[in-house]
């Protein structure tokens, strides 16, 4: 019997809902300062794993020409403006639900950023067990109920994103499995790495950084290594 197509991200879906759902009927039952103790303590861990990703760099150069080049276009297309204004008409739609285009926005952003993202959907696109979505999955389920207990139930609509990102990527790694180098897969997710730092900053409150424009020099990085070479 074959694998189930894009198996490693039916499971992450289900393992946010499942999450999303724990954390809207029993986060209540945990006080607000446990609640912010949850969130800070995510952002601290989001922050370790950012940094260790983006250390992996071995071309800093095309690190930095990869944010401003993914900044450029990210800009142009308005990711993240647009983002906010998915999120935004969710808002209205469930006005007594709690802040849907922040919580919508910013498990999007930390679900599908990142190595484990691409790496995973690139492992579970070749065929193999999506082991590293699998592990993902866990992570992600776990977060879902601390920032719905917090954030409010907007975090379950981050399936959409994931989904769309981690389908795309999936179906997509056959075709391009000969330039996912090891090289490549380095430069992508240092890129990553910072922007998940980037979002724990934002869980810490100390910045606010608009994430979302910077998401297409993940791709940039890997358009840069190819064209000189380095894969």
């Amino acid at each position: 019997m074959g694998k189930i197509p894009l198996l490693g991200t039916i499971v992450n879906v289900a393992a946010v809902v499942a999450g999303s759902l724990l954390g809207l009927f029993f986060g209540h039952l945990l006080p607000e300062k446990v609640h912010r103790t949850l969130v800070l303590g995510l952002g601290l861990a989001v922050i370790l794993i950012g940094l260790q990703l983006a250390f992996q760099t071995n071309q800093p150069l095309v690190l930095i020409g990869s944010l401003v080049l993914g900044g450029i276009i990210g800009e142009a297309l308005r990711i993240e403006e647009r983002l906010e204004a998915f999120g935004k008409r969710l808002q209205e739609k469930f006005t007594d639900a709690g802040d849907i285009a922040e919580a919508f926005v910013t498990a999007s952003l930390l679900y599908c950023v990142g190595a484990m993202a691409v790496m995973g959907s690139i492992q579970d696109g070749l065929g193999g067990q999506p082991t590293i979505l699998y592990a993902k999955s866990a992570l992600d389920g776990t977060a879902s109920i601390v920032l719905v207990s917090t954030l409010g139930i907007g975090v379950i609509f981050s399936v959409i994103p994931i989904l769309l990102y981690q389908g795309a990527l999936t179906l997509a790694a056959v075709s391009v499995q000969g330039l996912l180098t090891e090289p490549v897969i380095s430069e992508m997710n240092a890129v990553g790495g910072l922007l998940i730092f980037s979002i724990g900053l934002d869980l810490l409150g100390i910045k606010k950084i608009p994430v979302g424009n910077l998401l297409p020099g993940i791709f940039v990085a890997m358009g840069i290594m190819v064209l000189m070479g380095m894969f």
